[in-house]
């Protein structure tokens, strides 16, 4: 019997959402799927580190993009009712009372699983994004990569 595959890609970069991506991968490997999350755009916000051990390079337009741009995904915004940055603290509040895996658990629950992060070289590129400034074990790729994987997917998901 051939293996199934689940194919996401994350383009939101909000807390909920990237938590519901990660949600269904760790569902999808525990199932032995073979996953694959892509991320684009403002998703690749969810796979950087909190900080950058080593400079990087960057111009001022990179530098106001890093600057603007959450770090981390334990720094990511709701989808709604963020309230300035309290929302985020209020739900990860009513998470650990009942109990439920934080989002940054959650990626390092994916790594472990073997679910494969592909970070989009064309978006890092326009956001200014370096590889340094990644999680370790996250692959880069371009769309052909995505759709490499997509194209004999059973489960593809779009967040």
């Amino acid at each position: 019997m051939e293996k199934k595959s689940t194919n996401i890609i994350l383009f939101s970069g909000d807390y909920d959402k990237a938590m519901a991506a990660f949600i269904i991968a760790n569902g999808a490997a525990a199932y032995d799927h073979d996953v694959t999350i892509f991320f684009t755009f403002w998703g690749l916000n969810s796979l950087k580190k909190e900080t950058v051990n080593a400079p990087v390079s960057k111009s001022f337009i990179e530098k106001m993009f890093g600057w603007m741009m959450p770090k981390g995904a334990d720094k990511l915004p709701l989808s709604n009712m963020n309230m300035m940055g309290m929302g985020p603290q209020m739900i990860k509040s009513v998470m650990k009372k009942h109990n439920a895996i934080p989002l940054p658990q959650l990626i390092e629950m994916a790594q472990e699983q073997g679910v494969k992060l592909v970070a989009c070289t064309m978006t890092m590129d326009l956001l200014g994004i370096k590889k340094e400034e990644l999680l370790d074990g996250v692959e880069l790729g371009g769309v052909a990569a995505y759709l490499g994987e997509a194209a004999d997917g059973n489960v593809n998901l779009f967040i």
